[in-house]
């Protein structure tokens, strides 16, 4: 189990690290839409398909993300977290969902040896971790905090749509929304006895 500094620590990958498996992607226009209640659904669907797909390559299956928080307004791209054994086996999990249409599309050795598959139809972020990564912790920790503070996640809102006018990618974006991020990230963790 990781510690309260792991799981505390806003860890960034190594900047000298490309991470593009296919190269990076084109920009493309940030839309926020309203809250869909149909992305749990769908996130079933999908997280039945990947367990299916994987068997007990698949150690867990998350829905997380903005898509996760019911009345957020998100990016209608689904977000799930897969826990395997040990990302680098990339042989046990990429070609079984690249049969359902995943692409590899980042490897992140550096920060827990992450990687990210894309899914076009629905859009889909799979992010694959290793067991006990303070990241999965972190980020349904964040999600259930949302899910039961609504004044931080009107400001996680407002944050997002106030970021998106900047243009550029996702990246850009990303990082517009990262000081109200990390204000409720900090709320969350003294509320937890972490800080």
């Amino acid at each position: 189990m990781p510690t309260p500094e792991e799981i505390t620590r806003h860890h960034d990958s190594d900047p000298s690290e490309n991470p593009w498996v296919n190269g990076p992607p084109a920009p493309e226009a940030v839309v926020i839409a309203p809250y869909n209640p149909e992305w749990p659904h769908r996130y079933q669907a999908l997280a039945t398909a990947i367990r299916a797909a994987l068997g007990d390559i698949a150690l867990d299956v998350a829905h997380v993300g903005s898509t996760s928080v019911e009345g957020l307004a998100a990016k209608d791209v689904i977000d799930i977290d897969l826990t395997v054994a040990d990302p680098r086996e990339e042989d046990l999990y990429v070609r079984p969902l690249g049969r359902l249409g995943y692409v590899l599309t980042i490897r992140e050795p550096s920060w827990y040896e992450h990687r990210c598959l894309k899914l076009s139809e629905p859009r889909v972020n799979l992010h694959v971790f290793g067991p006990d990564c303070p990241e999965t912790i972190r980020h349904r920790m964040f999600r259930d905090w949302l899910r039961s503070h609504p004044e931080d996640r009107a400001l996680y809102e407002d944050a997002k749509r106030a970021a998106v006018p900047g243009g550029g990618t996702t990246m850009d974006y990303n990082r517009r929304k990262e000081k109200a991020v990390r204000e409720i990230y900090d709320r969350m963790f003294r509320a937890a006895g972490l800080l």
